[in-house]
């Protein structure tokens, strides 16, 4: 990266307060590498407009998921993702910051701010609601606590376990099911009369895998580009955060649809 490129240094209030030191640091390394203005927002609003002023300075946000989230969301909303690159220093606790890392942005800040400014963009995939909300890692369905944490293989395991038990099950053991409409590009996967204990989603290759578990019979794995899941009132949660209720979302699969400065020596993130 050029000297003489220009930067816009976000800084997440929650960063300022919880790491000032790794802000700093941060702010130190950047400076130093290129000319870069330094914004330091109080609220939610103030760092829309921040970024919404960038012109052409190259936005560079500190912070940890949610901020990265909250970036994404508001540049998909100016329908301005696809132009330029995102940049991301991580500043948080190992749990806030799962999604930055599964993307391949570096654990340590100096590491972080140096790929900044010596890095490659690296063009990644998107789920797109139809609410115009955005999915950067995985998406669970329904937005349950024990489905969010548990992954497609898990889900089987703990139902073959659960099975295996002197019925009746215990209560704590159940396994939950929902009566969900599942349909990937127009090919019906599950219907209202047939119970599953869930679906999860994540990009693929341009394209949403898709694996939705029935109560009754093997998972079914399946991708494509539109998923629709609709049913009595549904909570889902996606890059760790549980919305809803809704009755019906549309998710369209989008190749290649943001940009994320990473360390050049970086293999591609998963999907």
């Amino acid at each position: 990266m050029s000297a003489h490129d220009q930067l816009l240094v976000v800084i997440d209030p929650v960063a300022r307060r919880s790491d000032g030191e790794s802000v700093r640091i941060a702010k130190d390394v950047l400076s130093a590498g290129a000319e870069a203005k330094i914004c330091l927002p109080d609220s939610p609003e103030e760092f829309s407009r921040a970024l919404a002023r960038r012109g052409s300075r190259r936005p560079v946000v500190l912070g940890d998921d949610r901020t990265l989230l909250r970036t994404v969301a508001l540049l998909h909303r100016e329908r301005e993702l696809a132009e330029g690159a995102l940049s991301l220093v991580p500043i948080g606790t190992p749990g806030a910051l799962e999604i930055a890392h599964a993307l391949g942005v570096p654990r340590s800040t100096p590491a972080a701010a140096r790929a900044v400014l010596d890095g490659a963009v690296r063009r990644l995939d998107l789920l797109v609601d139809d609410s115009d909300g955005v999915v950067l890692g995985d998406l669970r369905i329904p937005g349950v606590p024990a489905l969010a944490s548990t992954a497609p293989t898990v889900w089987g395991t703990c139902r073959t376990l659960v099975r295996t038990l002197v019925r009746p099950a215990p209560t704590a053991l159940a396994v939950r099911t929902h009566r969900l409409r599942v349909e990937a590009d127009g090919v019906l996967l599950a219907d209202v009369d047939t119970p599953v204990e869930g679906v999860s989603v994540r990009s693929v290759g341009g394209a949403a895998e898709v694996v939705v578990l029935p109560s009754s019979a093997p998972p079914r794995h399946t991708t494509a580009r539109v998923l629709t899941v609709s049913g009595p009132d549904f909570r889902y949660r996606a890059d760790g955060r549980v919305t809803g209720p809704v009755r019906r979302r549309t998710w369209t699969a989008r190749a290649d649809a943001w940009g994320l400065t990473l360390p050049r020596d970086r293999p591609l993130p998963r999907g």
